[in-house]
């Protein structure tokens, strides 16, 4: 009976379709899954409306709209179908990515989930918590993600969504005169290898800061990078290397907090010929990777965007081709269903998404209003069908 039920395990695992969600079997229940549960109490899961909220969360997966990061839209959720927005980005180690959802009337409740995209499943990484304002990702992985937003069933209202981008260490090297003067894949040794880190150059003996709470694994001397500190930030699976210093100022096992000195800039190894400098490195178990987006200073914030009334069917004021080669003719009825810094996101007719440039956007004065069926549906919510 343990081997059948290990089948079954494995064979309901891999019916899943394109872009579907692996279910958390061992973990406790998202906020979304645990309203998914409440239309199953309330008897609304088996009406259409039901149906639809969970259909349009799937769909939502299968077919997101790409975006680039930073990023910011406005959005506004109709009542007149359940609907489900997701938004596909690329995203590099490193990188710490900050969500902030604002609603802009109550009672508006949005569900805000974190996936990464293989291309063929949707893995669940986190689920916000529906009362606060903003949530962070630390990516450790190369990939595609997904952020899907939905309102609960029969709810609508304005929004505004953000995501910006900062590092997810501390800097490294003390003071405003600490600059990055060689970056990773940067020529060495005339072209017979490449940079496998960054080099922050600072005034010889200046302060080098602990980027993350952790340990240190290894405090050496000797080699191409002189007297190194190596350490392990405590939350995160990779390791810390600091090279050249002029002096190391931990011992191996010590804990310490980030922003602590460990050390001091100097040109250590086989950086005695060069300028004072700091060559840190991030390493994986697979090997050094680009330090640069865990440290950047610089950061990248969401361009803002200019408020549009997405209360209201629109119009295409011209036919063109979208960025997927649909051809869209003029005069079409659309429902624009968000707006960022150059286009619409808005559902055509047949429900599919499409961006549409903002000079081809006009207003039709009509309202989009709350449909018949679903206001009948509204006040057996409490029933079991």
């Amino acid at each position: 009976m343990k081997n059948l039920a290990v089948v079954l395990l494995l064979t309901s695992l891999a019916n899943y379709s394109c872009k579907s969600v692996l279910p958390n079997i061992f973990e406790k229940k998202t906020p979304h899954e645990q309203y998914a549960d409440e239309l199953d109490d309330s008897g609304l899961e088996n009406t259409p409306e039901g149906r639809q909220w969970l259909d349009a969360s799937q769909k939502a997966l299968e077919k997101p709209q790409t975006i680039s990061l930073p990023y910011s839209q406005q959005g506004y959720f109709h009542a007149d179908k359940a609907r489900a927005m997701a938004l596909e980005f690329k995203a590099k180690p490193g990188q710490r990515l900050i969500f902030t959802i604002h609603k802009k009337q109550a009672p508006l409740t949005i569900y805000a989930d974190l996936f990464q995209s293989n291309g063929i499943a949707a893995t669940h990484l986190l689920a916000a918590d529906t009362t606060a304002n903003s949530f962070t990702l630390d990516v450790e992985q190369t990939g595609t993600y997904i952020v899907r937003l939905q309102p609960k069933l029969f709810q609508s209202g304005p929004y505004s969504l953000s995501v910006d981008i900062a590092p997810s260490l501390g800097f490294p090297v003390q003071g405003s005169k600490a600059r990055i003067g060689s970056f990773w894949g940067d020529a060495r040794d005339g072209g017979k290898r490449k940079h496998e880190g960054l080099d922050i150059f600072a005034p010889k003996r200046t302060p080098v800061l602990a980027a993350a709470d952790g340990y240190v694994t290894g405090v050496k001397e000797g080699g191409i990078g002189g007297k190194t500190v190596w350490m392990k930030p405590g939350d995160k699976n990779l390791y810390l290397y600091y090279a050249h210093l002029d002096k190391q100022l931990v011992q191996q096992g010590q804990y310490v907090k980030k922003g602590e000195v460990i050390g001091l800039v100097g040109n250590t190894g086989n950086a005695r010929h060069t300028p004072a400098h700091l060559h840190f490195g991030v390493y994986t178990h697979n090997g050094p990777i680009d330090a640069l987006p865990f440290i950047d200073r610089m950061g990248k914030k969401a361009p803002d965007v200019s408020s549009k009334n997405l209360k209201e069917y629109a119009k295409l004021a011209r036919t063109f081709k979208t960025n997927k080669g649909v051809m869209v003719k003029a005069n079409s009825i659309v429902i624009p269903l968000a707006v960022n810094a150059k286009n619409y996101l808005a559902e055509l007719e047949d429900g599919s998404m499409i961006e549409i440039p903002l000079s081809h956007i006009k207003s039709t004065g009509r309202t989009v209003t709350q449909n018949s069926a679903v206001a009948n549906t509204q006040p057996e919510r409490s029933q079991k069908s």
